[in-house]
């Protein structure tokens, strides 16, 4: 079985950092596009961060673009999100999200023009991360 296991969620005041880790099991990170999907309270489900970590191909959604970094530990099979500068409308449930794919742009059900949730294959139990002002 997949099995996808996040951490690092938590409360923080506005500008400061979280680093939230995802570690997979049961399925290659060199075989996947894997990253994090957000909800807010009332809204749908939205692309943050996408990895392709065969190729290094990356995703940021725009508002977090510059602020929050996607890396992976390949030997630990493990991707984590830093997030700094954060800000109160970063709050939400945060979704560690993996595809069974590496084909084309297999980011692209994270872009906001894409075909969204749907796409993606397995999905952990979410990370709640809360900014406050």
């Amino acid at each position: 079985d997949v099995q996808l296991v996040e951490s690092g969620g938590g409360w923080v005041q506005s500008g400061g950092s979280l680093r939230l880790s995802c570690v997979v099991s049961g399925f290659p990170l060199d075989d996947s596009a894997i990253g994090w999907f957000r909800q807010a309270p009332g809204k749908g489900r939205e692309g943050v961060s996408c990895l392709v970590p065969i190729d290094d191909k990356i995703f940021y959604e725009d508002s977090v673009a510059g602020r929050f970094t996607i890396s992976s530990d390949k030997s630990r099979n493990t991707v984590f999100l830093q997030m700094d500068n954060l800000r109160t409308e970063d709050t939400a449930i945060y979704f560690c999200a993996l595809r069974t794919s590496t084909f084309g742009d297999a980011c692209w059900p994270w872009s906001r023009f894409g075909p969204g949730p749907d796409e993606v294959d397995y999905w952990g139990s979410g990370s709640p991360v809360t900014v406050s002002s």
